[in-house]
């Protein structure tokens, strides 16, 4: 069950992607000849209108075709009214701007329906106080609640550590202990650790680790917004960075996951409830808009930045070179999912 809730949440997320590059070609007058949730062999199919509605027996993607617009042979062209080729550049990169538009969207939605529900935050209590820490030396106790670091107010626990790194040489806490406020001085400790991406870094920690006491927060409408503004323009930021690393050999390709991994880790957010499947597709929704922004041809990206060429000098780029590039773009995808499939394989494994 499990399993197709994973495959289902793909395909809805493909589903918004061509719906977004679908309604902005139809807005500009574009005929979409076939929308597809898949590839291969087409299982059912409906014509509504001009457009054949199809689901496919791969449903590893998707794709819209509009009239004009042929990625197997970029160099068939279309010069009617209705076709993709002859509309202004302008309009031809908000079709493309559409589909990853429509992904980003989504995980907004997502994250701003995780607000509403209740996002479960660890509240500020102390659990254990480790040995030779200055959390021991300045006499933290297990179930002080931290109520402010140097002045400033601590509602959860992610805050802690955030406010100890920014500050420099000593930090004041004001905690809260059996309903007195005391103020503790302490020298927080340097330590070597690894950040994400596995780079290694510095950070200042006092020698606690929190009880599991935790509140779910309920947010209004702006600042539901608000938060699920944030948290896709974090995971954006975050999917921009790994992809850096990854390019860059600071993150090993063998990290790189496939669609098996996708669909296993799906499958055990859908496990752990409605809040962990909410997050964890909103993340692959910012992912598949991230990715189809990257200038490849054969994506999203790479369709853009020959049409801003097309901008650039007032003509097309020569079909024969499209065709080529476009062929490369596709032989880069295949290559980098046969990757993700090897790792996903070599994972499942290793662990059994």
């Amino acid at each position: 069950m499990s399993i197709i809730v994973a495959l289902l949440v793909l395909s809805i997320l493909i589903f918004f992607h061509e719906l977004g590059h679908f309604t902005a070609a139809r807005f500009f007058g574009v005929q979409v000849d076939i929308f597809s949730i898949g590839f291969g062999k087409r299982l059912w199919t409906k014509k509504i209108g001009k457009t054949e509605w199809s689901l496919s027996a791969i449903p590893l993607g998707g794709y819209v075709k509009m009239k004009g617009q042929d990625d197997a042979d970029p160099t068939k062209m279309s010069y009617d009214e209705d076709s993709y080729t002859v509309k202004k550049p302008w309009q031809r990169i908000i079709i493309l701007l559409a589909g990853p538009f429509a992904n980003f969207l989504m995980a907004f939605l997502l994250y701003w329906a995780i607000s509403m529900l209740g996002v479960p935050k660890l509240l500020a209590y102390v659990g254990d106080v480790d040995k030779n820490t200055p959390a021991l030396q300045a006499g933290l106790q297990k179930e002080d609640k931290i109520i402010q670091i140097n002045g400033h107010k601590i509602s959860y626990w992610e805050n802690i550590g955030k406010s100890i790194n920014k500050t420099e040489g000593d930090v004041i806490l004001t905690i809260e202990r059996n309903d007195t406020r005391i103020d503790l001085t302490l020298t927080p400790k340097v330590i070597e650790d690894q950040n994400v991406f596995g780079e290694k870094i510095t950070r200042r920690i006092i020698g606690i680790s929190p009880m599991n006491r935790q509140e779910i927060v309920h947010y209004g409408l702006f600042d539901g917004l608000r938060y699920a503004w944030n948290e896709t323009k974090k995971a954006s930021l975050l999917i921009f960075e790994s992809i850096q690393k990854l390019l860059s050999g600071v993150v090993s390709t063998d990290k790189l996951g496939g669609i098996i991994t996708i669909v296993d880790v799906t499958a055990q957010a859908s496990h752990a409830g409605i809040l962990s499947l909410f997050f964890f597709t909103a993340l692959i929704s910012v992912n598949l808009g991230v990715l189809n922004l990257f200038p490849i041809p054969a994506l999203d990206g790479g369709h853009i930045m020959f049409t801003f060429y097309e901008m650039i000098t007032g003509k097309p780029a020569n079909e024969k070179i499209i065709m080529y590039l476009t062929m490369a773009g596709w032989g880069i995808l295949l290559a980098l999912m046969m990757l993700g499939l090897y790792n996903d394989i070599t994972r499942l494994w290793r662990t059994h």
